[in-house]
């Protein structure tokens, strides 16, 4: 043996003969991350940390560096150096945000070409929208300037005086006072990509909570929480949330008010928003729940969806149910016996389907689909939210990296691959609504209705009335 790997490399230091290529690419070769096979499938130069499907672009951001793949291929279009990348706009005008940690401006690059459509040399904080990017500049750290622009615009929307921004707001997409999603395993946080910007949106400045509205660029409310109180805009209202420590449990009350008068508009108490842990009701954490709804815990431990405009309870969970994925037209909940999810729909008393799953299984809603992961086996699903019929099964251990009007991305380490919806299932693309609301507003053919992509109160949309004078 070893006088024959002595002749072997003698072999290939003479160039004769060389077989340690072969035998590394033999180890190396690619398998297929699921079955049925993906569309495409690269390997990209390192991990992603989010994916971003761009109209016929898929943006992938990395840790020091940014590119763009076509959606049919696979082929990278380009490549930049850059720390935080972001993609604003929806499928016909989508635009890429990129910059550097702790230096100041941005770059907006066209997705598909990599040229740059416009640069930003003062910005610290940068905010993607569907609709809208906003971004921060300050002259000094008392005097900040407010920005949106139309994704592809030149000019200002509108600009609004912030006295100062947070330390935390830098680079693209800090937090605001909102709330905070559900997660699910192997379904990453950003796979629906960005969503239209909310009417109302709270900046954390120096312990005070600013309330811009998004249409005009008003400061509508500048306001100091209470000691006991957390501030939250979600739903166009502003939030107070109290948890008060008292008989050894914490207590919950939130008030919902008109943000230009300060007007209560709507209250519960007892309903546990899970803002506080349970080390003397401190409250640390923004609410869950998604766009213009929220997630509390009743009394009696069961979960319930509350509409954040009107407070109204747009569902109440069965006992031993849990909810996996909200958005503001359906709920994706486990059964009771965890053998089942099952897809609800706000203002519709029955489950719109159910179909059997693993106890481990966990949800996303996205426009486009709701994804369902599974373990043991593994398995990646994407659902029509409102019928339950199946786009896309797949047999992989990868992640739900992104989810566009007809696929998905799916990746597995530095293997990132395209899945098609209908592939093999005879089932054609959905319909690519661009927001929701919260009721039923469409019809039962599986479509959404024409109001689902102005909000639950139309608040995305003009007044038709206007166009009348």
């Amino acid at each position: 043996m070893l006088l024959g790997l002595v002749t072997v490399v003698v072999l290939a230091a003479t160039g004769v003969w060389n077989p340690f290529p072969t035998m590394w690419d033999w180890v190396d070769r690619r398998q297929p991350i699921s079955e049925p096979d993906v569309v495409w499938q690269q390997r990209i130069g390192g991990t992603p940390k989010s994916v971003t499907i761009a109209g016929d672009t898929v943006v992938v951001e990395q840790r020091t560096r940014v590119e763009a793949r076509s959606l049919a291929t696979g082929a990278q279009l380009w490549e930049r150096k850059a720390d935080w990348a972001a993609v604003a706009g929806g499928d016909k005008d989508p635009v890429v945000a990129v910059g550097k940690l702790l230096v100041k401006g941005y770059e907006l690059l066209d997705p598909t070409t990599g040229a740059v459509r416009r640069r930003d040399g003062d910005a610290v904080a940068v905010w993607t929208y569907r609709n809208m990017l906003l971004d921060a500049r300050c002259v000094e750290p008392t005097d900040c300037t407010l920005s949106a622009w139309d994704p592809r615009g030149t000019a200002p929307l509108w600009t609004a005086f912030l006295p100062g921004v947070s330390t935390g707001l830098f680079a693209d997409n800090p937090n605001l006072l909102g709330t905070r999603r559900l997660t699910a395993p192997r379904i990453d946080a950003g796979a629906a990509g960005p969503e239209a910007a909310p009417p109302l949106l709270g900046f954390p400045v120096d312990g005070r909570v600013h309330v811009v509205d998004t249409a005009t660029g008003r400061v509508v409310q500048n306001v100091e929480p209470g000691r006991d109180e957390r501030l939250a805009v979600i739903g166009g209202r502003m939030l107070r949330i109290k948890a008060v420590s008292r008989d050894g449990t914490c207590q919950y009350a939130v008030s919902a008010r008109e943000a230009a008068t300060g007007q209560e508009v709507w209250r519960r108490a007892g309903v546990n928003l899970r803002t506080a842990d349970s080390a003397g009701c401190v409250q640390r954490e923004d609410p869950q729940g998604a766009r213009n709804v929220l997630i509390g815990v009743a009394p009696d431990g069961r979960e319930a969806v509350i509409d954040g405009y009107d407070g109204r309870l747009l569902l109440v969970d069965a006992e031993g149910e849990k909810l996996l994925a909200v958005d503001d037209r359906y709920a994706l909940v486990r059964a009771a016996d965890r053998r089942s999810v099952v897809g609800r729909q706000f203002g519709v008393d029955r489950p719109r389907w159910t179909r059997p799953s693993t106890g481990r299984a966990g949800a996303a809603l996205t426009p486009y689909a709701a994804v369902v992961s599974e373990e043991k086996p593994n398995r990646l699903i994407a659902l029509d939210p409102r019928t339950g019929r199946e786009l896309v099964v797949l047999r992989t251990s990868a992640n739900a990296l992104a989810v566009g009007a007809n696929g998905m991305i799916i990746g597995e380490g530095r293997e990132i691959g395209y899945v098609r919806f209908g592939a093999g299932t005879g089932v054609p693309p959905v319909s690519p609504p661009d927001g929701g609301g919260v009721g039923d507003r469409g019809g039962d053919d599986g479509a959404p209705g024409v109001e689902d992509s102005c909000g639950p109160k139309r608040e995305l949309c003009p007044d038709p009335r206007d166009k009348d004078g």
